[in-house]
């Protein structure tokens, strides 16, 4: 990890701070959340204030109030620990799956590999905003929906890119050595290619990541998502309706947020292919 941090640029190690960052707004509202269920109260970013309605930004509030006296900068964190779940918690599903099944297409082939490539373009066939849709409903609105929604229906870009980078060491000679000592098929795929692939998924994380939070942000906006927490995507539903009346910090603030995130992310992601990626790699030197 340190000679990764020494290998990137002042631009990648300002994304990580901010990542860091928006990490910490993210814990921050976890822990407030689960100390206002655990004390059975009404969380501040949730508490009514009409008195205070249409505030604009100030000392007292710096992103302002919302229609219902609500403080957008509590709101705004919150809706950062509701991103990062779905961030981290997708691509726990993905990840291991794209991995799990690009592992064993790439390394075996044949009938192994058909089975594979069938599942990938069975679900990269489907509608992905529609299966969501219909896995989130199935399993409920809120928080579980959206990740079993966008996990499985995310998991093929991943399966896709470590296939084809393990069918390409798979008849290297390391491998063929461990055929030779004996070792099993699963040794040889996890002890053996599955490093050697690792760059991958650290790639395919930091891309993954921020297309879940727009896909949480739509799936919100759209009206199926968390239901009494303030979401991205809510605040994005709500703010556009009061636009025309000149309350615009409420969007403002939103859509900064999401921006500065994506485009952390993806500038982090160019990088650590820059880094990582051994053809990349070659072609500079």
């Amino acid at each position: 990890m340190k000679a990764l941090w020494n290998r990137l640029s002042v631009g990648g190690k300002l994304c990580l701070f901010v990542i860091a960052a928006y990490f910490l707004c993210a814990a921050w509202g976890g822990v407030r959340s689960l100390r206002a269920r655990l004390a059975d109260e009404t969380p501040a970013y949730n508490v009514v204030n009409v008195n205070a309605r249409y505030q604009p930004p100030s000392a007292e509030h710096w992103m302002g109030t919302d229609n219902l006296g609500r403080d957008v900068s509590a709101r705004l964190v919150q809706g950062a620990w509701i991103s990062f779940q779905v961030g981290i918690g997708t691509s726990l599903i993905a990840i291991p799956l794209g991995v799990l099944l690009g592992l064993l297409g790439g390394y075996f082939g044949g009938k192994v590999d058909s089975v594979v490539v069938w599942l990938c373009a069975t679900v990269a066939s489907m509608p992905g905003l529609l299966f969501i849709l219909a896995i989130s409903l199935i399993a409920g609105k809120g928080i579980l929906g959206i990740l079993l929604g966008i996990g499985f229906t995310t998991w093929v870009g991943v399966c896709r890119t470590i296939r084809a980078e393990v069918m390409k060491h798979r008849d290297r000679a390391y491998v063929q050595a461990a055929r030779v000592l004996g070792y099993s098929h699963l040794r040889i795929m996890f002890r053996h290619i599955l490093p050697n692939v690792a760059h991958l998924i650290l790639i395919q994380f930091s891309i993954r990541f921020p297309g879940s939070v727009a896909t949480e942000v739509f799936i919100s906006f759209l009206g199926i998502g968390v239901q009494g927490e303030p979401s991205w995507g809510v605040m994005i539903n709500n703010a556009r309706l009061r636009l025309w009346q000149g309350i615009w910090w409420e969007m403002t603030a939103v859509t900064c947020a999401i921006f500065i995130l994506v485009l952390v992310f993806n500038h982090l992601a160019d990088e650590l292919r820059d880094i990582l990626d051994p053809a990349l790699r070659n072609e500079r030197n």
